[in-house]
């Protein structure tokens, strides 16, 4: 169909003059690890922080606007986001050590700053090697991996609230939780302080590369996929427990729906076989969680994103 006719607000013309660039109807697919999905409605990728200021100011109070940012933890639906999706480009992907400290913008890769932190001779890090995406990303959930995470490295954010306002909020008042902080939804992370501390570099080497290892082995790393699916859970009896074994003893390894496939490798892995609809995917993930209350009693909460509208959503727009 044409998603034009489906969004069709000439939104672009609504949205103030930037140094950054505007992409109507853009497709979001190549954004994202599934490699699924609709398009934006507009896709603006900032020049900077000032520039994105200059935007969240002046953009109409009722734009939706969504982030994504390397789009490996997120299902994007097949019927597009409407409103203007943000991404940060190379503009706030900066990485600056400063002593024991680094310096990032929310569009760095996380396995940038851990690099940047290996050659720097700073321990604290290696686990940013194991968690994709992006440092604004990470900070808004959390991110996680190898018995650390970002609370643990934080220092301070820097934070766009709705009206253009840049914050800095220290690492106490962000309110962080398992994957998750107090920051409302729709501000942004642009960037942050981290903290280190002095270490080896052969064994900040050797430690990543095991990380790389483990990962290679016991993730379909080679797959269109995206990330873990669910949550561990936190609360009631299966607190403390890996929802990949959950999902397992339910029997849910392996189970296809379209061309949406439960990883064998990994069965907290959700995987894009070829063809995968983002409904195929969404829908077989839950089917996994009825599967997994009828077996154990567990409600599985997503980890994955799952943002924009369903076909039929749009369909019925057009």
């Amino acid at each position: 169909m044409n998603q034009a006719v489906a969004f069709n607000n000439n939104l672009s013309a609504k949205l103030p003059q930037v140094r950054g660039t505007y992409e109507e109807d853009a497709s979001l697919k190549k954004y994202t690890w599934f490699r699924t999905g609709g398009p934006a409605e507009v896709l603006y990728t900032p020049a900077d922080i000032d520039d994105l200021m200059v935007f969240m100011n002046g953009k109409p109070r009722d734009t939706p606007v969504t982030m994504i940012g390397l789009g490996s933890n997120m299902i994007i639906r097949d019927g597009g986001v409407p409103g203007v999706v943000i991404r940060l480009g190379k503009g706030l992907a900066n990485v600056n050590v400063r002593d024991d400290k680094i310096l990032v913008g929310g569009g760095a890769l996380d396995s940038a700053v851990a690099a940047a932190a290996r050659d720097a001779g700073l321990t604290g890090f290696e686990f940013l090697s194991g968690v994709p995406g992006t440092i604004g990303g990470a900070l808004r959930m959390n991110a996680g991996a190898f018995d650390q995470a970002m609370q643990e490295i934080v220092v301070y954010a820097r934070v766009l609230d709705l009206q253009g306002n840049l914050q800095t909020i220290a690492a106490e008042d962000l309110g962080f939780g398992y994957r998750s902080t107090s920051v409302p939804e729709g501000w942004i992370f642009a960037g942050a302080m981290l903290q280190g501390m002095p270490g080896e570099r052969g064994a900040i080497a050797q430690k990543m590369e095991e990380i790389r290892a483990f990962r290679e082995e016991s993730q379909p790393m080679r797959e269109k996929t995206g990330g873990s699916t669910f949550h561990n859970p936190e609360h009631g009896e299966a607190a403390g427990r890996k929802a990949w074994e959950i999902i397992d003893g339910a029997g849910c390894r392996g189970l296809t729906l379209g061309g949406a496939k439960i990883s064998e490798k990994h069965c907290n892995f959700l995987i894009n076989t070829g063809d995968a609809s983002s409904q195929d995917l969404e829908d077989l993930g839950e089917m996994v969680r009825k599967r997994v209350l009828s077996a154990s009693g567990v409600s599985l909460e997503w980890e994955v994103r799952r943002i924009g509208l369903p076909l039929s959503t749009t369909e019925s727009k057009a």
